[in-house]
């Protein structure tokens, strides 16, 4: 039923109500592009990006290698042999004269002591009392140091200062057991490790919060790189504080606001994310047959066969047997056979630009294993058709 409105004319009351779902589906419709458009930039995918942490190092903070020559005692009978092994028969006297045993002349017969060198790295503002582990490693014919000791052993730095003390137990990671006839051996029984073997004595000085400017070292060099790390920095400080020395250093100026404080200030600059860059690149391991190639790497158009030429030569030489009584002799007749085949005689055709995808499956395509593959790839790379720097190692 109608109403009289104000042109006296009259009005259907739902009128109104019909034309509000058109209303809602422009709303619903707008929505739906939305959800779209957000949905495909959710599944394009993104860049693979790095913390700075993970790109660069602190110039400066570092760790420190340290080396030390000393004996390991309590083996059970596999240490050295000390009329084969003079410099662990001299240690071994040198140590008893200090303890006031003078064993000078004497026959020593023991197998339960080996000379080791013990090594470790101090670890960048390592304080006087905190503990860091060592490797010990045999210096002698000692065969296990499985269940032996590490007397004090003073840990020299490259400029001849001790640095740490390393005493303890010797852990191995590897066994050896042997009978009258047979023995058996799993990985390297003549290294162990001490965890927190050492204590650290002295330390090394390193103002970090005096410094007027910190330098990143990037631990893969490259020009790209070094400006993103720069351009991300000065972006978040909102002012040029950062800038590119070289491919494989970023300086870092402190802003007025972190002076004195250049932990807080580096704590918020390595979270940071960066996508890195680096060079097309190929690394070959011949001998092991390993490949390994980067995601930039291209080919041009380039046409690859690859076969497989095997020769078999088979031997049955045939007797030839005189009759009884003939005075013959009997003679030996060589029979040799001969075959050559030659698999793989497809010829794959690879085009400008393809990817490392592309490229894989190429290779793949030929039915070729690593080693045929190192061939080609060198072959490739010698017709000027590959876009990437071959490293073999």
């Amino acid at each position: 039923m109608g109403v009289m409105g104000a042109s006296g004319q009259f009005e259907d009351p739902r009128a109104g109500e019909q034309r509000m779902p058109s209303v809602m589906w422009g709303k619903v419709l707008r929505l739906a592009c939305a959800s779209l458009a957000a949905l495909q930039l959710w599944t394009t995918p993104a860049a693979a990006t790095s913390r700075i942490k993970d790109l660069a190092n602190i110039e400066g903070v570092r760790q420190n290698q340290l080396v030390g020559y000393g004996l390991v005692v309590g083996l059970a009978g596999t240490g050295d042999t000390l009329n084969n092994i003079p410099f662990t028969k001299q240690s071994l006297q040198a140590m008893l004269e200090r303890m006031g045993v003078n064993i000078r002349g004497a026959t020593i017969r023991t197998g339960n002591v080996a000379a080791v060198m013990v090594t470790g790295n101090l670890p960048p503002f390592g304080t006087q009392g905190t503990r860091m582990d060592v490797t010990v490693s045999a210096l002698g014919d000692a065969k296990n140091l499985q269940g032996g000791t590490l007397l004090v052993t003073p840990l020299l730095g490259a400029d001849g200062n001790v640095y740490a003390v390393a005493q303890g137990s010797v852990t191995i990671n590897g066994f050896q057991a042997e009978g009258a006839a047979a023995s058996i051996t799993r990985g390297v029984p003549t290294v162990g490790r001490i965890a927190n073997g050492a204590i650290i004595e002295r330390e090394i000085e390193f103002a970090l919060n005096r410094l007027p400017n910190v330098r990143l070292a990037l631990r893969n060099a490259d020009f790209t790189t070094a400006k993103r790390i720069a351009a991300a920095v000065n972006d978040f400080l909102g002012a040029k504080s950062a800038e590119p020395i070289d491919p494989s250093t970023v300086q870092l100026s402190i802003p007025p606001e972190f002076k004195g404080n250049v932990v807080a200030f580096l704590t918020e600059i390595e979270q940071l994310q960066v996508e890195p860059d680096l060079a097309a690149k190929i690394i070959i391991d011949e001998r092991s047959g390993i490949i390994v190639m980067g995601r930039d790497v291209r080919v041009a158009t380039v046409a690859v066969a690859q076969g497989n030429l095997t020769v078999s030569i088979s031997e049955s030489p045939q007797v030839s047997q005189p009759n009884p009584l003939s005075r013959g002799r009997t003679v030996v007749t060589p029979r040799s056979s001969v075959r050559v085949t030659e698999d793989g005689k497809k010829l794959a055709v690879m085009k400008d630009g393809v990817s490392l995808q592309q490229l894989v499956d190429g290779l793949n395509g030929l039915g070729i294993g690593p080693r045929d593959l190192i061939g080609i790839l060198q072959a490739i790379k010698a017709a000027g058709a590959i876009e990437a720097d071959i490293e073999v190692m």
